[in-house]
């Protein structure tokens, strides 16, 4: 042990002798921003992704170019900047404003130096709050605001780490971040006019909707995300995306489709905080135009149903009625845990029986571009949440299998006190070989020194179990609620499912 520790020492000298007599490479000013972003519809390097190792400024790409990740922050992929050190003062590029936080994944943070270069224009230009909004709206296509991102996982072993999970898959939770941070900047590139004299809009993320993982996610191979715009209407905006990833006996004849995800954004004036309409879409293709359709039609449905809601109260008791009888049915088995615990059905579980919760004071580093908390991280938190309520449920490692829908109902800002409250909602086990686990989480903004709470967003997610376990036995229970706000819960879920049609 002596020994080693005395080589190392001398070798730590010889190094320390090196750095001292050696004059360090200037680093470019770049080399201290975050990653390169580059997009499929403006213009990029010819590789797929991954850092330039020479230094040299990569040359113009084809249409299909993906955006740089680099797993080194420094944005040169470990290659860019050699052994010099680092100036902590040297990244002070753009207003403080326009910093997001620093938590993030080497994808967010690529994503969003894409997103924030259009802001910095405006503001380069002399576009700021005093700027007036766009006044003539544009027509644009689909493939102008396509974005893709590549993870060469394979090689590059810092990038895998970061998103390597307990089980050597990938971290669905930081996965959602990436995701989030995409379909963001996929609606600002949408939503941008060139125009230096015309300020940005505010743009939300107001849901998300049906996200499908098909198939798990491995750190092996390459994974690529995909999104465009589908569909705009007056001042929203809906992305889908997807993820691929080619099976790791390289038939190239499987459904390569790993994940989609669909995300809605909604635009508000930076300035007056209002409703602000939207650049159009013109799709091209004919896969472009059957998603605009069908986006289209399922839009007018979600608007016919919002209306059904509002007039309820209009179309007769029969509705609720036939609303009560099945509010309870649902809370009669709760009230035989109430009243006769010893006679209750032991393969049923309370849902107030299944709730976590955890809480966190929302820091600055957890900021997205407007200075609110980054969407992508409450999910990414949402997530493992609900993981660990389904794990705990379960007596398993569950299966996740889809986001069935996120509300997004009020922004969080740094230093709020917010609380996450999980429970399973339900269960559905027709399926004996994958039953389904409904977990809900709910964020709530608490303010203290107000004795006040409110809720900022909602979560749905869906897990199953491996056959493995099913194989040896593993029992789910039924779900029951015990007060008549959780059988509503249920209700409402179940009907936004379409378990009742």
């Amino acid at each position: 042990m002596a020994m080693r520790s005395s080589t190392a020492t001398s070798l730590l000298s010889r190094t320390l002798r090196l750095r001292a007599t050696s004059s360090p490479p200037r680093l470019e000013p770049s080399a201290h921003r975050l990653p390169r972003v580059e997009s499929r519809a403006a213009s990029s390097s010819s590789s797929s992704g991954g850092g330039d190792p020479s230094g040299q400024e990569p040359a113009p790409a084809p249409m299909d170019s993906p955006i740089k990740v680099f797993s080194d922050l420094r944005g040169g992929g470990g290659g860019r900047g050699g052994g010099a050190a680092i100036d902590a003062g040297g990244s002070a590029r753009k207003p403080l404003s326009l910093w997001p936080g620093m938590y993030h994944s080497p994808v967010t943070n690529a994503l969003w130096e894409a997103r924030s270069s259009i802001f910095e224009r405006k503001m380069d230009a002399g576009g700021n709050a005093d700027a007036g909004p766009q006044t003539e709206l544009l027509t644009k296509r689909p493939a102008q605001s396509r974005t893709s991102i590549v993870y060469k996982f394979a090689s590059d072993d810092i990038l895998r780490e970061q998103y390597r999970d307990p089980w050597n898959e990938v971290r669905v939770g930081k996965l959602l971040e990436d995701l989030d941070a995409l379909a963001g900047t996929i609606a600002v590139k949408h939503c941008s006019d060139d125009d230096s004299t015309t300020r940005p809009l505010l743009l939300v993320t107001a849901s998300v909707d049906k996200m499908v993982l098909m198939k798990p996610l491995r750190l092996d191979t390459e994974v690529k995300i995909t999104g465009a715009v589908t569909y705009v209407g007056r001042s929203s905006i809906d992305i889908q995306i997807e993820v691929t990833q080619v099976d790791q006996d390289g038939d190239v004849q499987s459904d390569p489709i790993a994940l989609t995800a669909n995300f809605t954004f909604v635009a508000r004036d930076s300035v007056t905080g209002k409703s602000a309409p939207v650049n159009r879409l013109s799709p091209e293709t004919e896969r472009e135009k059957q998603l605009y359709a069908e986006t289209e039609a399922l839009e007018k449905v979600k608007r016919r149903k919002r209306e059904e809601q509002k007039g309820v109260l209009e179309k007769g008791v029969h509705k609720l009625g036939a609303e009560a009888e099945r509010l309870k049915a649902l809370l009669a088995e709760g009230r035989v845990f109430s009243d006769f615990p010893a006679l209750a059905d032991r393969d049923s579980i309370l849902m107030k029986d299944t709730r976590l919760e955890t809480s966190m004071i929302c820091q600055p580093q957890q900021r997205n571009l407007y200075g609110r908390i980054f969407g992508g991280f409450l999910m990414h938190r949402a997530f493992e949440l609900a993981f660990s309520t389904a794990y705990a449920f379960v007596g398993q490692r569950p299966c996740f299998l889809e986001v069935d829908h996120v509300d997004f109902l009020k922004p969080v800002d740094v230093g709020d006190f917010l609380r996450f409250k999980s429970c399973v909602l339900f269960t559905q086990l027709e399926n004996k070989w994958q039953p389904l686990v409904n977990v809900e989480v709910v964020a709530h903004v608490t303010r203290p020194e107000l004795r006040k709470s409110e809720i900022s967003n909602t979560f749905h997610f869906t897990f199953s179990v491996g056959s493995d376990a099913l194989k040896n036995g593993v029992n789910i229970r039924n779900v029951v609620p015990s007060t008549e706000e959780e059988a509503r819960r249920i209700l409402n879920r179940m009907d936004a499912e379409g378990l009742f049609d």
